[in-house]
């Protein structure tokens, strides 16, 4: 038997057993098995081994929710918090996530942190918000510690407190939290909570930049663009910055732009920057839309245009780009002085 032989078979053992697990959980559900209630909603929540169907996914939740399974509970406040199968409902999301918080489910105490946070489905209530995230994180969700840290990070409920922030944001990074490493990045880099330290930013950023994150490449290439905790290298700023843009990462495909555009550890290359730029404004990145105004109109690239400039310009100032703005002024009254 060849390999592509052996690759067909396990392939349609697997059908089998999926289409074989299929018929059995039918069957069970139908006798009322509230486990198999809540696996068989599974399947048709997410298209494992029969079509995905949000409408069959919630009426088998909601008979296994009935008979108190809690993870069929948190389920229907997903589909109710995401307009799954039914219109978006945060107060039913509320309702069915407090019946599996009920049986101590720790996702229904961290979603319902955040929507307390949030005020969706409920008045917005920072101390009830902490209360269900410190349920979660006694229950060792690392989500939930960094929610924490985001909330004496910014001022929620508690003092801003940027010392508090790094010590939970710590304890989630301890579990493998890729946000709570970049934010911890970012203390250190801008000296918030502790003593100013580039090479420790670099540290927390490289941590989970090696690993795949794309915000920790950014954040490691801007490091080495601008010289900080380390010599300033263009070349390696790039090939960080590359790593991101490859994933379809705007920001890292506006820097790519930029050091393309201003010859910084390449060849100056209009070309290839306006290229990164087109990548990056595809997903309506403000800097990348500001950042090829100012190549229409100067005819970097690409040839002069003044009215495609604007149009660049219009919408990157609508984004809030204060460089538009800027600049779209400044052509507007010269086009306006010409006509005069």
């Amino acid at each position: 038997m060849t390999k592509m032989e052996e690759l067909l078979k396990q392939q349609q053992e697997i059908a089998a057993a999926i289409a074989a697990e299929f018929k059995r959980g039918v069957e069970e559900a139908a006798k009322g098995m509230a486990e198999a209630q809540y696996s068989l909603a599974v399947m048709y929540h997410h298209g494992q081994g029969v079509a995905k169907n949000f409408a069959e996914a919630m009426r088998c939740y909601k008979l296994a929710a009935e008979q108190g399974n809690a993870a069929a509970q948190f389920n229907l406040g997903l589909m109710y918090e995401k307009g799954q199968g039914v219109n978006e409902d945060y107060a039913q999301a509320v309702n069915w996530y407090k019946l599996a918080a009920g049986h101590g489910y720790s996702s229904a105490h961290l979603s319902l942190g955040a929507l307390y946070e949030l005020g969706k489905g409920v008045k917005q209530d920072y101390q009830e918000a902490m209360r269900w995230y410190k349920l979660a994180s006694d229950n060792g969700s690392a989500n939930a510690k960094y929610a924490i840290g985001s909330m004496y990070e910014n001022h929620h409920g508690v003092e801003q407190d940027f010392a508090s922030a790094m010590a939970w944001y710590k304890l989630a990074a301890a579990l493998g939290h890729t946000n709570s490493h970049i934010q911890l990045g970012f203390l250190y880099e801008k000296g918030l909570g502790a003593r100013q330290d580039y090479a420790e930013a670099m540290r927390w950023y490289k941590a989970v930049a090696v690993s795949g994150s794309d915000a920790g490449r950014l954040h490691v290439g801007s490091l080495y663009e601008n010289g900080l905790g380390v010599k300033e290298d263009y070349h390696e700023a790039m090939r960080w910055y590359k790593l991101a843009a490859d994933h379809g990462s705007p920001d890292a495909q506006n820097r790519m732009g930029f050091l393309y555009s201003n010859g910084k550890g390449v060849k100056q290359d209009y070309h290839e920057a306006m290229r990164w730029y087109q990548l990056a404004a595809a997903q309506e990145h403000a800097g990348a839309l500001a950042n090829l105004g100012f190549m229409h109109e100067h005819g970097q690239g690409v040839e002069e245009n003044e009215a495609r400039a604007l149009s660049y310009y219009a919408r990157a100032a609508k984004k809030g780009d204060q460089n538009a703005v800027r600049n779209r002024d400044m052509l507007e009254a010269r086009l306006a002085a010409h006509k005069g």
